[in-house]
């Protein structure tokens, strides 16, 4: 049950939707009697998955952001957008940092990046974050 909890509010948080997984993943390794290794893998996988959602919905950006009611998302797009332009498929290593991070995602897939690239580039990223925190975390109890 704690991992599917971790994997559902990875996957949510990597969407544009509000969300805060590292919150989550702290609770569990304060709650103790879980594997680290496996909450590590479990919140790689769930947010990397959203984040694949995002280079999904960036294949058909193109028609949504034209419209008037997603204009606000355009700005914040425009900006992902041109750091995507400017460091390439790099940036993805990225895509775990608060709102710019989404925005890259989707700028991927307006890009058409190949998604086996995206995949490994992003979870890369995310792993690193999450072994950060865990990390973190770990020592700080020890402490």
């Amino acid at each position: 049950m704690p991992y599917s909890a971790l994997f559902l509010s990875a996957f949510i948080a990597a969407t544009l939707l509000p969300a805060q997984s590292e919150l989550v993943l702290i609770g569990l390794l304060a709650a103790g009697r879980v594997d680290q290794g496996l909450l590590l893998v479990v919140g790689t996988i769930g947010n990397t998955a959203g984040s694949v959602l995002n280079w999904a919905i960036g294949r058909g950006a193109d028609t949504l952001l034209g419209k008037r009611r997603f204009q606000a998302a355009a700005k914040g797009y425009e900006r992902a957008a041109r750091i995507f332009r400017r460091y390439g498929q790099w940036s993805l290593l990225f895509a775990w940092l608060p709102v710019i991070g989404d925005a890259l995602t989707i700028a991927a897939g307006v890009a058409r990046l190949p998604l086996l690239p995206f995949i490994a580039l992003v979870a890369i990223g995310k792993a690193a974050r999450y072994a950060a925190i865990i990390g973190g975390q770990t020592w700080a109890m020890n402490w």
